[in-house]
């Protein structure tokens, strides 16, 4: 006790008890002395945690103290026995999980209302309801994948080829090039750059440079003296480019929030030999890089071209379906149906899941987690009888099994990405 307290070895008398007091936090003195009082009181025990007063450096020291009084064959009260222990360490413990946690929900909340607003405005600015499927999903995606880039990285930031390469690395291989200084962007700055990559990708590949397979796109960025970034997206060999006779939302997307959320701006240039978009952002964007982040993804992860638009045809397949999520496996199970496919399941559940392995299988389409069970036992199954499978999950690279060479579908994903995956593992096996 005098090692946490700092009070003088040995007892200390009952008539002092309350001179104690001097050692508490001041904001904790009443709580505690009132506590002590009623315990004693009413059942002749007592337990409280409180903090002492601030040391010389500042730092704060949580105690626990329980105690139990000792009375004489008269029943008057001769002396408290007890125990303090230090528990600092487990509250600045609770405190971070309850920061984290407030943190956490905050997140949730904020993305929560970004993809409702993406969905309103995506939803205004479309005329037919295929049209809001595909921009919608495609803007959901990128947010996705900025999100776990970001995750990777413990939301210190996310690297500028790292969101290039995930918006671009997919899309026209061997047509579309990204380069520059390794320069770290803030959460906010990440999410509005992948947002605007996204928007010029899509644009290139219905109407730009990757509409043809003699377009291509170039990247480049550099830091300005400034202290900020600037971005050149350079698009060259497509078809002759006009100024568009509207402005949609993918327009406003780039000018204001894009523009916005890195104190920039984009300025959008269309040329005949190709459109040029020149995004600028200021110094508050950038941030140093943070230790071990990874440096590049360590799965096979499957991604499908938006020029791959011919329908996917599964027929005469029978495709195993396990996703714990029912929204997700009904979405699964429309799309794989119209696809041709026949499903089998879905299974929600790990034992459900290994129920289903007895019959006859071409393909599975499989979530990495079943309700906090891993999915191992299913795609091991699985790998021993050789039938292909995939990975859905929306925890990102690393979050699949390990040892199977299956690609991966992150989450969000469009169900035709899932049935094109599915096709491409059955034409292999074929």
């Amino acid at each position: 006790m005098a090692a946490i307290t700092g009070l003088p070895a040995g007892e200390t008398p009952i008539r002092d008890v309350e001179a104690i007091q001097e050692l508490v936090h001041p904001d904790d003195r009443v709580a505690l002395l009132e506590t002590i009082r009623e315990g004693l009181r009413t059942q002749g025990r007592y337990e409280a945690e409180y903090r002492l007063r601030p040391g010389p450096n500042g730092e704060i020291v949580w105690l626990r103290a329980a105690g139990i009084q000792v009375l004489d064959s008269k029943g008057e009260l001769t002396s408290i026995c007890g125990v303090i222990q230090n528990i600092t360490d487990s509250r600045v413990e609770e405190d971070h999980r309850r920061t984290l946690m407030a943190e956490v929900d905050h997140r949730v909340k904020n993305v929560l209302a970004a993809v409702q607003s993406l969905a309103y405005q995506t939803a205004k600015r479309t005329t037919s309801l295929e049209s809001f499927l595909s921009n919608f999903a495609g803007r959901l995606k990128s947010m996705g994948s900025a999100n776990e880039l970001l995750t990777a990285a413990r939301w210190r930031g996310a690297a500028i080829a790292h969101l290039a390469a995930a918006e671009l690395g997919g899309i026209a291989p061997g047509q579309t090039r990204w380069e520059g200084p390794e320069l770290f962007l803030t959460p906010r700055a990440a999410n509005a750059l992948s947002l605007a990559l996204h928007e010029l990708a899509t644009n290139a590949v219905k109407f730009g440079a990757l509409s043809t397979d003699t377009g291509r796109v170039d990247v480049r960025w550099t830091k300005t003296p400034r202290g900020g970034f600037e971005l050149i997206w350079n698009e060259s060999g497509g078809p002759p480019v006009g100024v568009p006779a509207h402005k949609g939302f993918g327009s406003t997307l780039l000018a204001q929030v894009t523009g916005r959320e890195l104190n920039g701006e984009v300025i959008p240039e269309f040329r005949a030999a190709g459109v040029r978009v020149r995004v600028t952002a200021g110094a508050q964007t950038i941030v140093d890089r943070p230790d071990n982040v990874p440096d590049a993804p360590v799965a096979r992860v499957f991604e499908t071209s938006p020029k791959a638009s011919r329908p996917t045809d599964l027929r005469g397949s029978r495709v195993l379906i396990v996703e714990d999520a029912v929204l997700l496996a009904l979405e699964l199970e429309t799309g794989l149906s119209d696809a041709g496919a026949e499903v089998v399941g879905p299974a929600y559940e790990l034992a459900e899941a290994m129920a289903l392995l007895d019959g006859h299988i071409d393909a599975a389409v499989l979530d990495a987690n079943l309700n906090g069970l891993s999915v191992h036992p299913v795609a091991e199954a699985l790998a021993a009888r050789g039938i292909p499978f995939v990975f859905a999950t929306g925890y990102g690279d690393t979050g699949a099994p390990l040892g199977f060479d299956a690609p991966i579908i992150r989450k969000p994903y469009d169900v035709t990405q899932v049935a094109a995956a599915v096709s491409a593992l059955l034409s292999v096996a074929a």
